[in-house]
């Protein structure tokens, strides 16, 4: 039984008094608002967090809940006209030491220097932006290295080295010298770690480390992180919106919303008890591979305020699908004390309004699904339908029906030019001899780690890029092809309207200086040669904007007013708007959190069964692919290396590369940690302008036979074994041989 607290835990004690031993830091009622003409914005309002020594905190939320700014606050990096208004931030490097209070501590002053990149670390979530391309990572690290520590430059060089050794980096005496933009982006993550730990810090803070990068590279950075924490015994504060890593990773967990703390627990607590219907319904906007593929995503309606517009008494009620009319909406809040360890702020823990029936909530749970994508005008699928994946397939051969797409051989060749007369020194292969089909009204997942090739694939079937070889054969009425490759700019026109392309940044692809009107509406004038001020084009724009849940009043603002879930359903308004038949979403939902992710997912799916789109969704999180996609082809160094339908190639993948891809997705289960086999590749990537000799896979697989591996290449061709279809196919030597394991965690029959 809960009751009422006024603390979160029993380490709340008076700091300053005696820190708990157990605590390396405690924040208590942190306030941290930005005075802005409009008014006061109260990013962070009364935080109280406790991170305990050598273990993980997961701080969680969507984007504007005030995680990264409850994370800049501890180290003083809050930029004007923000300012810690009250609180404390008492921290204690060691037991034996005594705590200090970081709120008091001048911003710019030596002390929270000291403290700063030495006894706290902070990796940042972009590492592309937070390294300088003007200096070698060498050099940057030698300076985060000599700016706490008394050492001469070459010793500090040597460290630096020894730490690009210790995270991981293969080649470090080599990779000292190289500048940012040489390396990847899983190889410039492992950098911003190597400076955070350069000084051996007590806390490791680590603001979406990993939501950029692919599946094996995120692995291979939470193994890392985990890693140096058992060897150093540091304490992680770990910040993001992706579940499954929460639940791989942390040891305790805080969920925000809105600047306030909604529920804290150990991982175990808030995964298998949560008592705050925000937590609830994050968790439930999950899509789990193995788990209902294809099934309807719940999702939390409308989106998160901002804090300038904070609602009055519970800031989640008016999102919230159990509700208290005229308490929920008037009343803050009390903090209840679950269990020793697990709180939450919500009036249904209070005896008086704890309800047994969930039927007597305010809303219907299955209304969670009617959110922003079911604006005036839009519709919606039951939240309980299930998309009925199509049983043809792209090889079968249908005499009275052409794929959509038929893609044949297909090559895209950079060269890499040097020297003062930009002469070609070599060729990268980006996009290296790919074959695949996609019939109308199916979805095909493209997946694959960065660098292999999917985005340019794309761009090559959407003609954004001219192919150096091979056919992309395109048939709208499904009988007649027509070869877009070599199609100069003017004969392309009639097909731009049907080929049309989402993409992966809501908030760059998007002309700050043009309206909603001007941004949607310009497909059908670029193409069609219509004008804009017509009434018809009007018309259209508001009917776009109702179909995917935005209000036609918007037309006329411009994108900066709005969220990322809202830029990206503009992005969508923006790519249909001239009715196409096949659509690229090149990582559609990648940047978003996880609430819109399943948003934006049910809108996909929807626009798919009332226009009968096609898709070819590309995309690097498994479990998103494999709810939305009819069949999947996995990409390897500009090849496709495996291409089944969904469930086939889930539950019994016929390639080593496609198992170790899915041994990476992280599970959103803490019972399940340690329970999947992880299969780990080696860190580079083959050079593509120089690929390997045989099968290209090879120099990472673990299944690698010397004797055809290494010098024989093999082609895409059907599994013949009793488990697998027809129209299941692999580029693996021993793909009938191998028992390779899916997500169910066995082979299919065994």
């Amino acid at each position: 039984m809960s009751t009422s607290a006024t603390a979160p835990s029993p380490a709340s004690a008076d700091p300053a008094a005696g820190l708990d031993h157990d605590t390396i830091l405690s924040i208590r009622d942190l306030k941290t608002w930005f005075h802005t003409d409009e008014g006061v914005v109260k990013a962070v309002d009364g935080v109280d967090i406790d991170v305990p020594r050598g273990r993980t905190m997961c701080l969680v939320g969507e984007s504007g809940c005030g995680k990264s700014i409850t994370a800049r606050s501890i180290l003083g990096l809050i930029d004007q006209p923000g300012r810690v208004e009250g609180g404390t931030l008492w921290w204690r490097e060691t037991t034996e030491g005594a705590p200090v209070d970081l709120a008091t501590l001048k911003p710019t002053g030596e002390a929270i220097r000291r403290i700063r990149g030495g006894q706290i670390g902070m990796v940042f979530q972009e590492p592309m932006a937070s390294l300088s391309p003007m200096y070698t990572v060498g050099a940057q690290l030698v300076q985060a290295i000599r700016l706490h520590q008394n050492l001469s430059a070459d010793e500090a060089k040597d460290r630096a080295i020894d730490q690009l050794a210790r995270v991981g980096i293969p080649q470090p005496k080599v990779r000292f010298h190289s500048y940012p933009f040489q390396l990847s982006g899983g190889m410039c993550q492992r950098v911003m770690i190597a400076i955070a730990l350069a000084n051996d810090p007590a806390l490791l803070i680590a603001d979406e480390p990993t939501t950029a990068l692919d599946v094996t590279t995120q692995a291979r950075i939470l193994d890392l992180i985990a890693e140096l924490q058992d060897d150093t015994g540091m304490s992680v504060l770990f910040i993001t919106h992706d579940l499954g890593v929460v639940a791989e990773i942390a040891d305790e967990v805080t969920v925000m919303y809105l600047g306030k703390v909604a529920e804290q627990g150990t991982v175990t607590e808030v995964f298998d008890s949560p008592q705050h219907p925000y937590t609830r319904a994050l968790l439930s906007s999950i899509p789990v591979m193995g788990q209902d593929a294809g099934a309807r995503l719940a999702t939390i309606r409308g989106m998160v305020p901002t804090p300038a517009n904070r609602p009055a008494g519970c800031p989640f009620h008016d999102r919230c699908s159990e509700v208290i009319p005229g308490v929920c909406d008037t009343v803050e809040p009390a903090v209840h004390q679950v269990t020793e360890s697990h709180l939450s702020l919500c009036h249904l823990l209070d005896p008086e309004h704890r309800r047994t029936d969930p039927d007597e909530a305010g809303d219907d749970p299955a209304d969670r699904d009617q959110d922003e994508d079911t604006g005036p005008g839009a519709t919606a699928a039951p939240a309980a339908t299930v998309r009925e994946r199509s049983a043809s397939t792209p090889d079968a051969p249908v005499a009275e029906a052409a794929p959509l797409l038929a893609v044949r051989d297909l090559r895209m060749d950079f060269p890499v030019k040097k020297g003062v007369f930009s002469r070609v020194s070599s060729t990268v292969h980006a996009v290296d001899g790919v074959s695949l089909d996609i019939r109308a009204g199916q979805t095909l997942g493209l997946v694959g780690e960065s660098g292999c090739g999917k985005t340019t694939l794309g761009r090559c079937i959407a003609r954004a890029l001219d192919p150096t070889d091979g056919q992309v054969l395109f048939s709208p009425d499904g009988h007649h092809q027509v070869d877009l490759a070599p199609m100069s700019t003017r004969e392309l026109r009639p097909y731009r309207e049907q080929v049309r392309v989402i993409f992966q940044d809501p908030f760059s692809s998007l002309n700050p200086r043009k309206t909603l009107l001007e941004l949607i509406s310009a497909p059908l004038k670029k193409i069609r040669g219509v004008k804009q001020k017509d009434a018809a084009v009007s018309d259209q724009v508001a009917e776009m904007l109702r179909r995917v849940g935005l209000q036609p009043d918007y037309m006329n603002r411009y994108p900066h007013a709005f969220s990322g879930g809202q830029r990206q359903r503009i992005n969508i308004a923006r790519a249909l708007i001239t009715r196409p038949k096949l659509v690229i979403a090149d990582e559609a939902v990648s940047a978003l959190d996880v609430s819109v992710r399943a948003q934006i997912l049910n809108l996909l799916a929807d626009l798919q069964d009332e226009y009968r789109l096609t898709y070819l969704f590309i995309s690097h999180d498994l479990s998103v692919v494999e709810h939305i996609s009819d069949r999947v082809a996995v990409m390897y160094l500009g090849q496709i290396v495996e291409e089944a339908s969904t469930q086939e190639l889930f539950t019994g993948p016929r390639h080593p590369y496609t198992e170790a891809l899915m041994s990476a997705v992280p599970i959103p289960d803490p019972h399940g940690r340690g329970s999947q086999v992880r299969v780990r590749l080696a860190d580079d990537l083959p050079d593509p302008a120089n690929p390997p000799t045989g099968c290209y896979f090879h120099t990472r697989c673990p299944h690698r036979g010397e004797s055809r591996c290494d010098t024989e290449r093999v082609q895409l061709h059907q599994v013949e074994d009793g488990a697998a279809t027809a129209s299941h196919l692999s580029s693996c030597h021993y793909a009938d041989d191998l028992e390779l394991v899916g997500v169910t965690g066995q082979r299919p029959g065994s």
